[in-house]
């Protein structure tokens, strides 16, 4: 995972945005629950809690905010992250990661 000074991704968001839609979106959107939870506002969020949406009992108690470390270390192995949750998918390369994460931050801002 690519970090800058600040502590942000240095990813880039609009490449994530191309990547999430062809490879996330069959089970998540921004705005909307599907397969998986919503995904506006999950930096910040504590993990497991997206109101409406029916979360495995692991990833509901994983205890947890997102944050850009954890959002990658959860793309790139989800059981790792949180044993017994419900994910099957996960992104081998640190690039497509590092810019799905900054486009999952860019969608997190008010």
């Amino acid at each position: 995972m690519l970090v800058a000074a600040e502590g942000a991704i240095a990813g880039d968001a609009a490449r994530g945005a191309s990547l999430y839609e062809a490879r996330c979106g069959a089970c998540h959107s921004v705005d909307a629950h599907r397969v998986g939870p919503l995904h506006r506002g999950v930096v910040g969020r504590r993990a497991g809690s997206a109101p409406g949406f029916d979360y495995s009992p692991a990833l509901a108690a994983a205890g947890f905010d997102w944050d850009a470390r954890r959002l990658d270390a959860w793309l790139k192995d989800p059981e790792a992250l949180v044993p017994g949750q419900r994910m099957a998918y996960s992104v081998a390369d640190a690039a497509d990661r590092s810019d799905l994460v900054a486009f999952l931050i860019s969608v997190s801002r008010p």
